[in-house]
């Protein structure tokens, strides 16, 4: 009975030393990685020209107020539809406007102010040329932050193609470290991104509509041929990368 007990003690004895030994051979050797940042700068064309139309009434009645605005607004956007372009509502509000008046030392109340703006956008300058000449001098039509952009369709496929491109930075940092120790970058096991553009060049209205031929230009931009050239929009991507290191 006694060598029975000693001899499954031997045996259970020697089974958890080769589970010990074999746990051991089955666990995984240390992960070891590299962390680095990569970038990329690139330029993107400016495609899209942009002007923004503010329609502004005023009046004692607040319903007046908003159907002079809303009859103006609708003329603008039956102008807008025979022309190729893209237009958005980005602006309607209607308050009590007022004014201090310095002889009777208060606030005194003008009357209900409505404002609606319209976004309007193309992709010549021709045409917001003809939706400021349509507009220009009308009574409670503004015109505003007229710009250049780059549009998001034009944006994203160079976008990502500066973000493959700045991986491949790191990449490539990756392996110039680790190449002291005789080994290369493996597998990318994580990356982030930031990003950044330039996008936007605003000229003046009131100079575009005065002359295209004396436009005044700023450094970012050239009057060539007959319409406004903006530089190039510059994107730059940043990345922080986590290579396996073979």
């Amino acid at each position: 009975m006694k060598k029975s007990l000693i001899w499954i003690s031997s045996v259970i004895g020697v089974g958890a030393v080769l589970a010990l030994l074999f746990g051991i051979l089955d666990r995984p050797s240390e992960l070891k990685t590299i962390s680095v940042s990569g970038e990329c700068l690139t330029t993107v064309p400016k495609d899209r020209t942009a002007i923004t139309l503010r329609v502004t009434t005023l009046d004692k009645d607040a319903a007046v107020s908003m159907k002079q605005a809303t009859e103006k607004v609708a003329q603008i956007t039956s102008f807008l539809k025979t022309l190729n372009v893209q237009m958005q509502t980005t602006d309607f509000n209607s308050y009590e406007k007022s004014e201090w008046n310095r002889e009777l030392e208060k606030s005194v109340v003008l009357g209900i102010e409505t404002t609606i703006a319209v976004e309007v956008s193309a992709d010549n300058i021709e045409t917001i040329e003809k939706v400021l000449t349509a507009f220009a001098g009308q009574e409670n039509v503004y015109s505003e932050n007229l710009r250049m952009f780059t549009s998001a369709e034009t944006m994203k496929p160079a976008l990502e193609k500066c973000l493959s491109i700045a991986v491949e930075n790191a990449r490539e940092r990756a392996n110039a470290l680790a190449q002291g120790d005789n080994r290369t970058a493996g597998k990318l096991l994580s990356v982030s991104y930031n990003s950044g553009s330039a996008s936007t060049y605003q000229p003046r209205a009131a100079n575009f509509l005065a002359t295209s031929a004396k436009m005044a230009v700023a450094e970012s931009s050239v009057y060539a041929g007959g319409s406004l050239v903006g530089k190039d929009t510059e994107v730059s991507v940043q990345v922080s990368a986590v290579f396996e290191i073979k």
